[in-house]
C-alpha cells in the first residue's frame, strides 16, 4: 500500500496556480494531432472538483453558440501546460451543478473582490 502512495506522490504536481470553485479560468492543454501537438485554450467557470490525490478531476463550463459544454480535466495531467485565473468567483456551494439549468444573467457568478489590505506584501 505505500508503494502506491509513494508512486502517486511522485506523479503529483505542484506547479500549477491554486484555483477554487467560481472561478472562472482559462486551462491550456496540449492536443496531439498526428505528428504535431498544439495547444488549445479553454475558458469557462469551474463548478465541480472530484476525488483526491493524483486521481483529482475539475470540471469546467462554457457556453458556446447557446450551448453548454462541459469538460472534466485531471488535475494531475502532463497534458495541461498552465491553468490561469481569469475572474475569481464567490459562492458558497462545493458543487455548482445548478448552473446548468440557469440562463443568462441568473448563470453569472458574483465576482470575489479581493481588497488591497488582504493582500500580503513580501
Amino acid at each position: 500500500m505505500d508503494l502506491i502512495k509513494t508512486i502517486e506522490e511522485s506523479q503529483r504536481r505542484t506547479d500549477l496556480d491554486s484555483f477554487k470553485i467560481g472561478d472562472t479560468v482559462r486551462v491550456h492543454f496540449k492536443i496531439v494531432e498526428g505528428k504535431t501537438e498544439r495547444i488549445q485554450v479553454y475558458e469557462g467557470l469551474v463548478i465541480c472538483f472530484k476525488n483526491a490525490g493524483v486521481r483529482r478531476t475539475f470540471t469546467v463550463r462554457k457556453n458556446s453558440y447557446g450551448v453548454g459544454v462541459e469538460r472534466v480535466f485531471p488535475m494531475n495531467s502532463p497534458r495541461i501546460a498552465k491553468i490561469e485565473v481569469v475572474r475569481p468567483g464567490k459562492v458558497r456551494r462545493s458543487k455548482l451543478y445548478y448552473i446548468r439549468d440557469k440562463v443568462g444573467k441568473s448563470a453569472k457568478i458574483k465576482e470575489l473582490i479581493v481588497k488591497k489590505s488582504d493582500k500580503v506584501e513580501k
